[in-house]
């Protein structure tokens, strides 16, 4: 592959770049003002995918060709890494699903794009409201026997595992997990200010989606979302769509975490990409409806989002406020450090990946448009 030269202006950096782009950055340079071309940034990470355009992860019978059409539509909204994400199912439907993004990540051009697996449950809480959208009756206590059986369908691809600290057996389940370079995340909990602190000291590092997967109502002090907001060991993911949170506890969660803490995931489902309609997520139906919610059909439970990370970049400047560096980094940087992926932590920097998405950006209002994206040195878009 022949290195790739662009010129803009670094978004994180807020400067003007030179840019020998491979299968890693090769070369940065300086060069004067005023900055050449367009905005450049990493490439998006996105920790929380279970679907995009149509196609759902969590479906045993997905294709690689489903695969494939879905990621092509990832990288028009600039993201280059994502974890498929898996949720709580029947067990042999979450074997099939992760041995078939196993496959798709070693046999697809695409593939390199999967960074890895997040499985989702299915060590959540049973209670109606931290559960979610998750199925009750596969809901069930965690077991290290079943997550190494899991990891081997997967072929070590699961990286990230989000459970509720409140099983028995969650400590013992986190250390080990951890001590096998697993990211395990607190989400979909009913736990204790204690059972939280045991879990950060067995080795929980990140909550998944802070603020959902919560009860409608909460004891004004203390409670879940408290007890994790005010935890400086974990870093957080939120989902911005402006339907899973208000504008206003964004702002406040963002100032508790502070901006390098966390880190923007679309939680997409099937339907994202596509327009309203019936789809699936796993074995239950989903809606999207006209006002771009997706719910459980017949129901107004949120199942996932039909969110792209370009709009939620775009949502964290319009709706907490933050500058576009600070967007960006929310859903780059930040998450790559989330999970310690390798090449993905330090912006454009000589070394890293050569993932660059390539931005057209108005600031009154807030509008992004993704013009190019790269993966490891690689043309995956253009418009």
């Amino acid at each position: 592959m022949s290195v790739t030269r662009r010129c803009g202006h670094d978004v994180l950096r807020g400067a003007p770049v030179w840019l020998g782009l491979d299968r890693v950055i090769e070369a940065v340079e300086s060069p004067a003002p005023p900055a050449p071309g367009p905005w450049l940034a990493p490439g998006f990470v996105d920790l929380q995918v279970n679907g995009f355009a149509g196609v759902d992860y969590n479906d045993p019978d997905v294709t690689l060709e489903g695969i494939a059409r879905s990621l092509q539509a990832l990288f028009s909204t600039g993201v280059t890494r994502l974890l498929p994400t898996v949720i709580t199912g029947a067990p042999a439907d979450m074997m099939a699903a992760v041995r078939k993004l196993a496959e798709a990540h070693r046999q697809l051009p695409e593939g390199e794009a999967i960074a890895g697996i997040h499985m989702e449950g299915p060590h959540i809480s049973p209670e109606d409201g931290p559960r979610g959208a998750h199925p009750a009756q596969w809901v069930r206590p965690p077991d290290l026997d079943e997550f190494e059986r899991m990891q081997e369908a997967a072929e070590g691809l699961i990286r990230l595992v989000t459970l509720a600290p409140e099983w028995p057996q969650a400590t013992r389940y986190i250390e080990a997990l951890v001590s096998r370079g697993v990211t395990v995340a607190i989400g979909h909990t009913a736990a204790t200010g204690e059972q939280i602190r045991e879990a950060v000291r067995a080795g929980a590092s990140v909550s998944t989606h802070l603020g959902n997967g919560a009860h409608m109502m909460l004891p004004r002090h203390p409670n879940y979302i408290w007890e994790q907001l005010a935890e400086d060991r974990l870093m957080a993911g939120f989902i911005v769509d402006g339907i899973h949170l208000p504008a206003c506890f964004l702002k406040v969660a963002l100032r508790a975490k502070g901006v390098d803490r966390s880190f923007v995931v679309t939680d997409a489902t099937a339907p994202a990409g596509c327009p309203p309609g019936r789809y699936r997520l796993g074995e239950q139906e989903v809606e999207l409806t006209p006002e771009n919610r997706v719910v459980l059909a017949g129901q107004n439970r949120l199942a996932g989002s039909a969110l792209r990370m370009d709009r939620g970049v775009e949502n964290l400047m319009k709706l907490a406020g933050l500058n576009l560096a600070q967007a960006v980094a929310m859903a780059t940087v930040n998450p790559a450090r989330a999970i310690r992926l390798e090449g993905r932590q330090r912006g454009l920097e000589a070394g890293e990946a050569g993932d660059l998405v390539e931005l057209e950006f108005e600031a009154d209002p807030p509008r992004l448009l993704v013009r190019r994206t790269w993966l490891a040195g690689k043309l995956v878009f253009e418009a």
